[in-house]
């Protein structure tokens, strides 16, 4: 199969025009009567230094044009051709014995100076000068010629007694009289309505082309037609009957004759220009020439094969094809022929591919017009659009009776700025390829666009965004920044700390900066909607900016990040879950409940125990207790319950009992004192065990008997008073299985894993209720949660570290830098050999925890360690030697110590940070 051609219609030049080169004048003469999209292309290429159309103005203008030299130089070539071009026409016309009027050739030639350089000023210099050489050339050799044609009198005394005949006429009309039809004066009339018709073709011309070139909306493509038709007709009828009512011979034969030419004229010439149709067909019939400088740019008139060879191109690749017909908008009239060629197309698209061809469709077209097309008929939306061209009537694009309606439909609506009818138009296609996710980008927008001021916008609930892959992957990443900028929105109006406050507000103006000046990379449907969307939002955040003020750090940040020890009081954050959790089944429920805490070292679980009590109210109390204070227990049992003893009777006020009486009757000693304290409660007693692997321990050395779990047991079901917490590592929920199994069908295991990344980013950028002053980028936070995922250990580590590196950095160092840690400031840090060595403790744990259990569990970690992505199962056993079942076995217990996780298929360390430090060992 033949490859699509990528065409290319542009012009060809490669340098500026010369201002010394007679060729280029030429040039640019045939570009304005025959390839007028030349200019935009040309200012765009090599001008540049646009201003939007609603900042332009006189004094802009004058100061693009003093400091763009080729803008400058292009408006002088074109006041060039408008004062020599109709001088040269017209002594053309008079060596020949065609007679001319000298005084009319400066009259067209002094129209299109003035109104070129009026539209180069204050519009652009591509239609200025398109405007001005136009009028100045038609229009100076018209009246050149209308002059010079022999009559009564000269073109001022011609003109005023056109105007006392037409006056005349009038007045009999009005008075009832019937004028005199075969008066002599008719054929003059009739017969100057030619040179009516003539310059109404120059004036339309002008305004037509200057309207293909220039910003200022006069005329678009689509409108095109209807603009001929109606300025033609108007110009007819008035310079018909206004202008040189006697310029030819009398006669009414000859006179309609010169009429009928001239309508014939203007017809075939001005509205479809049959002329450039009739020049270019024989040289493009069997293809598309991309270097053909006869390739028809202004016909309205459909190239035969156009559609035809469009449809097939974009049925083989149709982002080619879209390539193609963009070309063909841009560089030619061939509108027709397009829209009619990418509608038969979608009418024929498989339903998985409509969205993903209309999305295409809708990037970044040259005319919106093919989207609107693409939603409705071409005849319906052409006759809507033209009655209301500034927002199109339901009518045109209101079509959801088909998918592809439907999807072309909801991206015309983004791109009019209309988000809640685009959601009604996905809607009817989320159940398609990729449906749910323009849905879903609709329904986001349309939430955005709708919030206006700071209270709306703190208030969005911002619903969850599709997975990759994705569609329109550059819109969903401005959308998260927008998220981004509501979350720093609701941090600027809930927040106490004013350093908060002012750092969350600058991040969110930056933000909406960023998505400003990078919006040109946005597909055009949401682009406008996005902008309205960040400029709103920067409005309303400016109108605070005295109110949230500024900060300066003038001293070392104190650290608010632990390392190591339990975290209590305001720096607990997060966890939020298990404490609830807790206080259902200690203070709701009829009766406490004893509860198991298991999970990997430094997962917080002794934090969660610590800040449980600040939950339990007044009624309910807690005894804390570290195991690994007992050291090797050398009294047995008994020194274990001395050390229970002795902090409940810390809580309860109640003395504990002697340690000769737990030494020799351990047992029954703390069963009578548990019973004591039972009946000195109001409410009730949680007895939290921490480190419990530690009476494993003890037992495993024969420092305990192994019936003291069955005395524990006896002790959980004795009171509805007193429950126990238990805190350890994950063997503490797997031995219950062996031997302890009907101790801990009374209690409720609870999983310490790893905190969400919304906890994680809560616990980094407000560690505390204080002021803190310094700050990270989203994008910041992010890495750390992919290198943590949520190690609440390793979360604080990486916080202390930064802080400390920043205290460094400014105060010992003596060097200044912004207070916003960045993904560098992270990367520093981890890449600095001294980090591994201070989380050793955590390391060193989840590697030794491994080597218990299961057989095989850590030659499995030094296999993944190497692929971040993760190995499959049968590259486990391969690279093992392990049977499957010793495989699955190890696996499974290393997912439920959480070290590694299943993801597609793939096997895979889940902290980042340990799997490079099992690479380091």
């Amino acid at each position: 199969m033949t490859p699509v051609p990528r065409l290319d219609l542009a012009p060809k030049l490669k340098r500026p025009l010369s201002i010394w080169n007679p060729l280029d004048y030429l040039r640019l003469l045939y570009w304005v009567f025959f390839f007028p999209q030349a200019l935009r292309w040309y200012v765009d290429r090599f001008g540049g230094g646009y201003i939007p159309e609603g900042e332009m103005n006189w004094r802009k203008g004058w100061e693009l044009l003093r400091q763009n030299s080729i803008q400058r130089q292009l408006l002088f070539q074109g006041l060039f051709l408008t004062v020599i071009t109709p001088v040269a026409i017209s002594s053309i016309f008079q060596t020949v014995n065609v007679a001319v009027n000298w005084f009319g050739v400066p009259l067209g030639v002094a129209g299109g100076v003035v109104l070129g350089v009026a539209g180069g000023v204050g519009g652009d210099v591509a239609g200025g000068v398109v405007l001005g050489v136009v009028l100045g050339v038609a229009g100076g050799v018209v009246l050149g010629l209308a002059g010079g044609v022999p009559g009564d009198g000269d073109i001022i005394s011609r003109f005023s007694r056109l105007i006392s005949d037409s006056s005349r006429l009038i007045s009999d009309l009005a008075s009832g009289k019937i004028p005199d039809l075969a008066s002599d004066r008719i054929p003059d009339l009739a017969s100057g309505a030619m040179y009516g018709i003539l310059l109404g073709l120059v004036f339309f011309s002008a305004f037509a082309l200057f309207s293909l070139v220039s910003d200022v909306p006069l005329l678009n493509v689509t409108q095109y037609l209807v603009f001929c038709i109606c300025l033609s007709v108007a110009l007819f009828v008035g310079f018909s009957y206004a202008l040189f009512g006697s310029a030819l011979p009398k006669g009414k034969n000859l006179a309609s004759l010169h009429v009928f030419i001239a309508l014939g004229m203007a017809f075939s010439i001005a509205i479809v220009r049959l002329d450039n149709w009739l020049i270019g067909v024989p040289l493009n019939i069997r293809t598309i020439q991309n270097g053909s400088g006869l390739f028809p740019r202004i016909t309205l008139l459909p190239l035969p094969n156009v559609a035809w060879r469009l449809q097939n191109w974009l049925q083989q690749d149709w982002e080619t094809g879209l390539h193609n017909v963009n070309q063909l908008l841009a560089y030619t009239l061939q509108l027709i022929p397009v829209v009619q060629a990418v509608n038969k197309v979608l009418a024929k698209t498989p339903s998985e591919q409509i969205i993903w061809r209309v999305s295409l469709l809708a990037a970044n077209p040259f005319d919106w017009f093919l989207v609107g097309c693409a939603s409705s008929s071409l005849f319906q939306f052409f006759l809507d659009y033209l009655l209301n061209s500034s927002t199109v009537v339901d009518t045109a694009v209101g079509r959801l009776d088909t998918p592809t309606c439907a999807a072309a439909a909801g991206f015309w609506h983004l791109h009019e700025k209309e988000p809640a009818k685009a959601v009604e138009a996905f809607r009817v296609v989320r159940s398609l390829l990729y449906g749910e996710e323009i849905f879903a980008l609709a329904q986001t927008l349309n939430l955005f666009y709708e919030a206006q001021k700071l209270a709306s916008i703190a208030a969005i609930q911002v619903p969850s965004f599709p997975r990759e892959p994705l569609l329109r992957p550059v819109t969903w990443k401005v959308l998260t920044n927008l998220r981004r900028v509501v979350e720093d929105i609701q941090l600027v109006k809930r927040s106490i700390s004013r350093s908060a406050r002012s750092l969350a507000f600058n991040r969110a103006l930056g933000k909406l900066t960023k998505i400003l000046n990078q919006a040109d990379t946005l597909p055009q449907a949401e682009r406008g909607l996005i902008i309205d969307i960040a400029q709103t939002w920067q409005k309303s955040l400016l109108e605070i900016a005295g109110e949230v003020g500024e900060i300066s750090i003038t001293k070392p940040v104190v650290n608010p990040y632990v390392v190591g020890d339990p975290i209590e009081g305001h720096l607990f954050v997060g966890r939020e879950d298990i404490i609830r959790q807790l206080e259902e089944l200690w203070v709701m429920g009829y009766q406490l409940q004893s509860v198991v805490l298991y999970g990997h070292r430094r997962m917080g679980k002794t934090s969660i125990l610590l800040n449980a009590a600040n939950c339990l109210g007044s009624q309910i109390q807690l005894a804390y207790v570290n195991l690994l204070r007992l050291g090797d227990s050398p009294q047995g049992v008994g020194e274990v319950l001395m050390a229970i003893c002795d902090e409940i009777s810390q809580v309860v006020k109640l003395p504990s009992p002697a340690d000769a009486d737990l030494l020799n009757l351990p047992y029954r000693t703390f069963e009578r004192y548990l019973k004591q304290v039972e009946a000195k409660l109001d409410g009730g007693l949680i007895i939290a065990l921490d480190e419990f692997e530690k009476i494993e321990d003890l037992i495993e050395a024969k420092k305990i008997p192994i019936d003291f779990m069955g005395f524990l047991r006896g002790l959980v079901q004795m009171s509805s008073k007193i429950a126990f917490a238990f805190a350890g590592l994950h063997t503490l929920e797997e031995m219950t299985a062996d031997y302890f199994q009907p101790f801990f069908a009374s209690v409720i295991p609870i999983h310490v894993g790893f905190q969400e990344r919304a906890s994680t980013r809560q616990i980094l950028a407000n560690p505390d209720n204080e002021d803190f002053p310094l700050d990270y980028i989203p994008e910041a936070l992010d890495e750390i949660y992919v290198l943590t995922h949520g190690q609440p250990y390793l979360v604080q580590l990486l916080g202390f570290q930064l802080v400390r590196g920043y205290n460094d950095f400014v105060f010992e160092q003596g060097r200044s830098r912004d207070p916003v840690f960045t993904v560098e400031d992270v990367q520093a840090v981890i890449n600095d050999p001294e980090f591994f060595q201070r989380g050793r403790y955590y390391f060193d744990g989840v590697w030794g925890q491994a080597a218990r259990g299961a057989e095989g569990q850590q030659a499995i970690i030094q296999l993944l360690a190497p692929h971040a992505e993760g190995l499959s199962l049968d590259a486990l056993a391969q690279s093992t030697g392990m049977n499957n079942a010793d495989l699955q076995e190890a696996l499974n217990t290393l997912k439920r110590h959480d070290v590694v996780e299943e993801t597609q298929g793939n096997w895979r360390i889940m902290v980042e940070l340990f799997r490079r430090w099992v690479l380091q060992q």
